[in-house]
């Protein structure tokens, strides 16, 4: 038996499918992943990542040490707002990537699950020197409400100056009310919210949901509209021995003269290049998988994640190959080589196809 949240014996009930992930007992799907999917993009759906784990950093040198800890930079953002930034090891590795909440006096980090332990004794591990304070915040859970219809969904359910301030949110801005902080963010390139509240709280919040008729949704559908959103999934698209200039999250790095934790790294590669992350769509019949070979005019690379996409209705990936391979390309499956098409990512944004070709 693994770890379970405060939305266990709701999973249940709700029918939910129960996997191992990370360590944690989570819903995979409540009966059919294809609906749970196609309720995001056309109206809403939510999902319980409270297994994701969250940690408030505080003190006098908070800002200081992020700025070293992280290679996007918190300073760019004024409080009320969100980043996403790779956590990066000396070599420029991804430790982890994460979302940053900049609150009035302190930080908020939203890490993976599956990375919890390594990533704490990172974070604590580069502390020295600074005044600041790590507190993980294991009482807390969250609930991300996604697709078209969501914000309002949520802010009826809500109702009062906290529905008003869902619907007048921006995109990576964040409120707190109380002990909740209520931000525009997620992770399936719909429009939505995450929730991140006292986890005793979080039943009665997703029967409210429920009723008002957001769908339940589980990681199967989670994986496959993250896909479509051209995101990465670490420890698939990106891990310690992936710079992020590799998993197509340069635009997340700030170089400038604070000298972040692998910033000499990626300067160097930088100057001497490195494989690029692109988008894959099938041209014929089959499956893309992770870890399929891709054979391009430039040399071979890897599917690093593959699926079927619901929206799309055909085969996508994203697949680390030799810089500037672009037009078409061959994945090897079962032994047999299958055309495809070398994109630029996202696959789907707001339920529309929006992947260019390279």
């Amino acid at each position: 038996m693994g770890q379970r949240t405060p939305l266990y014996d709701a999973h249940l009930a709700a029918g939910g499918k129960m996997v191992d992930f990370g360590g944690w007992d989570m819903p995979i799907h409540y009966g059919s992943q294809l609906e749970e999917h196609h309720a995001v993009r056309k109206g809403a759906g939510m999902f319980d990542v409270s297994h994701m784990t969250v940690v408030d950093v505080a003190g006098a040198d908070a800002e200081a040490y992020l700025q070293k800890l992280l290679a996007n930079d918190v300073a760019r953002i004024a409080p009320g707002k969100a980043l996403y930034s790779g956590m990066l090891n000396d070599k420029g590795g991804v430790v982890d990537d994460l979302i940053v909440y900049r609150r009035e006096k302190d930080f908020r980090l939203v890490v993976n699950c599956a990375t919890r332990d390594k990533d704490l004794d990172w974070m604590e591990g580069r502390s020295a020197g600074f005044a600041v304070d790590i507190h993980e915040r294991a009482e807390l859970g969250i609930l991300a409400v996604q697709g078209p219809d969501a914000r309002q969904r949520v802010a009826e359910v809500l109702g009062g100056k906290r529905g008003q301030q869902i619907g007048e949110l921006g995109l990576f801005n964040f409120f707190e009310a109380g002990q909740w902080l209520i931000a525009r963010t997620g992770y399936t390139g719909e429009d939505g919210v995450e929730m991140i509240l006292p986890g005793e709280m979080l039943p009665d919040l997703w029967q409210q949901l429920l009723d008002a008729g957001v769908h339940a949704c589980g990681l199967g559908a989670r994986d496959t509209l993250r896909l479509e959103a051209g995101m990465n999934l670490y420890g698939n698209d990106m891990d310690e021995g992936v710079t992020p200039l590799e998993a197509g999250m340069g635009w997340t790095l700030v170089f400038n003269d604070r000298g972040f934790i692998g910033e000499e790294a990626l300067t160097r590669q930088k100057e001497h290049g490195h494989d690029q992350l692109v988008g894959l769509v099938m041209e014929g019949k089959g499956v893309l998988r992770a870890h399929q070979k891709v054979i391009t005019a430039n040399g071979e690379g890897e599917t690093t994640s593959g699926s079927f996409s619901p929206t799309l209705g055909v085969a996508i990936a994203l697949a680390r190959v030799p810089a500037g391979s672009t037009g078409k390309a061959d994945v090897e499956i079962r032994g047999k080589r299958q055309p495809v098409r070398i994109v630029r990512p996202p696959f789907v944004r707001n339920g529309k196809s929006v992947f260019k070709d390279l």
